[in-house]
């Protein structure tokens, strides 16, 4: 039987995640402007800055992201010196992304981001470990 309630936008728990992630996204643009990146370029420097040399492929599987909706980022990146894309010799299919010293320049000045988001967004440690551990879980079950 229909359930007109269940249609409604106050009970569906993907508009809310919606909005935060676009309004979180929107915090993080005053400090990214400073850096000249954009929110999904930060998240591509932040893996490599994890992971120096990554391929293409393991870039896009760890956000979720893929080769059509990331190569233009690379390209964008490596336009401004950021990072520099290779092929690999061994197997020239494959493409590996490495961090220039541009990019190691702006790591450091990157770093002060997450204490200025957290001081933004004013949520308690306790909260902040809260809210990240409930979005893991949803997403967790959402991979199996």
């Amino acid at each position: 039987m229909e359930n007109p309630e269940s249609l409604k936008l106050e009970n569906q728990l993907c508009f809310p995640l919606y909005v935060i992630a676009k309004e979180i996204t929107g915090l993080y643009r005053p400090f990214l402007d400073e850096l000249d990146i954009t929110y999904p370029q930060y998240l591509v420097m932040m893996v490599l800055w994890e992971n120096d040399g990554l391929p293409v492929n393991h870039i896009g599987e760890k956000l979720y992201l893929d080769s059509g909706t990331l190569t233009p980022l690379l390209k964008r990146l490596e336009a401004k010196g950021f990072i520099l894309r290779k092929r690999k010799k061994e197997d020239e299919r494959v493409v590996e992304v490495f961090i220039t010293e541009s990019g190691k320049a702006l790591q450091s000045k990157a770093c002060e981001i997450p204490e200025k988001m957290y001081r933004k967004m004013d949520l308690s440690q306790e909260e902040w470990f809260d809210l990240k551990k409930s979005i893991q879980k949803i997403l967790t079950k959402i991979e199996k």
